[in-house]
This record gives C-alpha cells, sequence and structure tokens, in this order.
C-alpha cells in the first residue's frame, strides 16, 4: 500500500500558492496556465485557505462577480483538508470521497509539504493494481 510520503517523492513537493488579496481573474489564469484545478492560499507564511476551478464556479461565477476585481479572500475554501505522510492513499481516497473534495495537502507540524489531487491517487491506486496484477499472472504462470 502506497503511503503519502511515498506518492509525494513520486510527483514532487511542489506547491503552487496564491495570496489571500490576489484576484480570482489571477488565480484562474496562474491554474490554467499550469493546467491544474487549485491554488493553496497563503498569507504571512501560513494556509488559509485552498481556491479552486469548483470555487470559481460557484462561488463568483454563478453569483455575478466579477473575477478581476473579486479577491481570492471572498472565493476561496477556508475548510481545509489535510493528512499526513503515512496515510496512505487509499485512506486519502476514502477521505475525498467522504468531504466531496478534489484536493488534499499534506502537512506534518504546521508545515505544508505538498498536495495531492484526485487524479494523483487514481493514478497510483490504479498502478498498485497492475502490479497485483502483474504478480499473481507470474504465480499462476510458475503453478
Amino acid at each position: 500500500m502506497t503511503t503519502v510520503a511515498q506518492l509525494l517523492n513520486q510527483k514532487g513537493h511542489n506547491v503552487e500558492a496564491i495570496a489571500p488579496d490576489a484576484t480570482v481573474y489571477d488565480a484562474i489564469k496562474r491554474m490554467a496556465d499550469l493546467d491544474i484545478g487549485a491554488l493553496v492560499v497563503v498569507e504571512d507564511g501560513r494556509v488559509i485557505g485552498v481556491i479552486t476551478e469548483r470555487d470559481y464556479a460557484r462561488n463568483v461565477f454563478l453569483k455575478g462577480k466579477a473575477s478581476p476585481t473579486t479577491p481570492v479572500r471572498a472565493a476561496m475554501a477556508e475548510e481545509v483538508l489535510s493528512v499526513g505522510c503515512e496515510e496512505t492513499t487509499r485512506d486519502c481516497m476514502a477521505i475525498m470521497t467522504g468531504k466531496r473534495t478534489r484536493h488534499l495537502l499534506v502537512m506534518e507540524g504546521g508545515e505544508l509539504l505538498g498536495i495531492l489531487s484526485i487524479g494523483d491517487l487514481v493514478r497510483s491506486i490504479v498502478a498498485e493494481q497492475d502490479m497485483t496484477i502483474e504478480q499473481l499472472e507470474q504465480y499462476i504462470h510458475r503453478g
């Protein structure tokens, strides 16, 4: 079973962040340029939220607000879900499914170590299952 630490070592620890007073337009443009679905909102070196494409759709676009003038602070999710390095990919998937979210921050001792998307988890779980299938096929063919 893959742990969060192992997954981060494979995918990297890079986290894209944005200030809460930046505009939602800047956040959405940056996500589009980087082909990612979320930015961590950091103020004074502290994580205070996450802004996602879904947050933009629900808290800006559908409310008729203007993205060039709306601050990230007004659209972000303040409830930040996080996991530690020892959790497994299956633990993370259970949290994401239960909380209906697509991103989890990886935190240890108050330090932000990375971010996981549902896509990261699906890729990891599929790779684990592929390896299990391969091992079973090898075992069957030996017998």
